[in-house]
């Protein structure tokens, strides 16, 4: 098992900061822990059964708490991030201290966003979510530019408040673009095409 400590972050839904802290391997797999934000308003908790981890993550975009189930190996290595089920935006992030740092960052900016614009606009950010439209009319106009991982290369696109959604026609399988801060964009100008994950089962 890998001893490198467990990086876990999300935003406080009664003060609005971000948490993070971090538990080795081995306390996580021995034993449940728990998160508390340092105003005493929000605490993530994880339930190990000895097959899998139940996680409670309290989410700072809806306010509400969220559950998910990780398998150990989630868990334990590589990075995870789980969805608010209301916005359908990441709220939480499990992994390196690295990487859940920068990925907090961008789930604060996020939430700010979220805070100043509410009910103002239809989209959380008109610019970014332009540019990204802009540019994956760009992908889509190469050759092969937009494809599912199952063969097919019909799909239509779902916009949403801060993110676009494409969907392949064939199966629906699905791939959300975020288009909410810069770093979206900048990302997504990275790709020349993009792949649809094929849906399974």
């Amino acid at each position: 098992m890998s001893e490198e400590p467990r990086t876990f972050g999300y935003l406080c839904p009664a003060c609005g900061k971000p948490v993070v802290a971090s538990r080795d391997a081995f306390t996580l797999a021995a034993s449940d822990a728990a998160i508390s934000c340092e105003c005493g308003g929000a605490v993530l908790r994880t339930y190990y059964d000895g097959e899998r981890y139940q996680i409670s993550v309290p989410c700072g975009l809806c306010g509400g708490t969220h559950t998910a189930v990780c398998t150990p190996g989630q868990m334990l290595r590589g990075a995870v991030a789980l969805a608010c089920a209301k916005t359908g935006q990441f709220s939480c992030f499990i992994g390196s201290a690295g990487t859940v740092e920068r990925q907090m960052k961008e789930l604060s900016i996020l939430a700010e966003k979220e805070r100043q614009d509410a009910g103002e606009t239809a989209f959380l950010d008109n610019v970014i979510m332009y540019e990204v439209l802009s540019e994956l009319k760009d992908i889509a106009a190469r050759p092969d530019g937009i494809t599912c991982r199952c063969g097919g290369r019909s799909w239509k696109m779902q916009v949403r408040r801060s993110a676009v959604d494409l969907i392949c026609a064939e199966c629906g399988g699905r791939l959300r673009i975020p288009a909410a801060t810069d770093r979206d964009l900048d990302d997504l100008c990275c790709h020349m095409k993009l792949v649809i994950p094929g849906r399974t089962g």
